[in-house]
């Protein structure tokens, strides 16, 4: 879901952003859909494209995700130091910086 821009983004461009197959990020998509997280809109720039869109229950789990990452973070945090937490950090931003065109 944090692939998805607040306006809208074409299935196409989230398998690209997740540099997966479209029918994987298709099947990902409905998934989603399915579960009330996000809804295709008409794409208001070319009517025959659908837009991908979070709706409010995905807004309003975004913050309870973000808690999460911060726990999770706070418990490696607590196994590696803040010193090894920091090269693991510098080590995942670097390779994302390698991997990840859409940052």
């Amino acid at each position: 879901m944090m692939g998805i821009d607040p306006e809208g983004t074409r299935v196409s461009v989230l398998a690209d952003r997740a540099q997966v197959a479209k029918q994987t990020a298709t099947a990902l998509v409905d998934k989603l859909e399915r579960a009330g997280y996000v809804e295709r809109v008409p794409d208001p720039t070319d009517g025959r494209a659908r837009l991908v869109r979070l709706t409010t229950r995905a807004e309003a789990a975004i913050p309870h995700a973000r808690a999460e990452e911060d726990r999770i973070e706070a418990e490696w945090e607590a196994h590696l130091g803040p010193r090894r937490m920091r090269q693991l950090r510098d080590a995942l931003t670097a390779l994302r910086d390698i991997t990840d065109p859409y940052q």
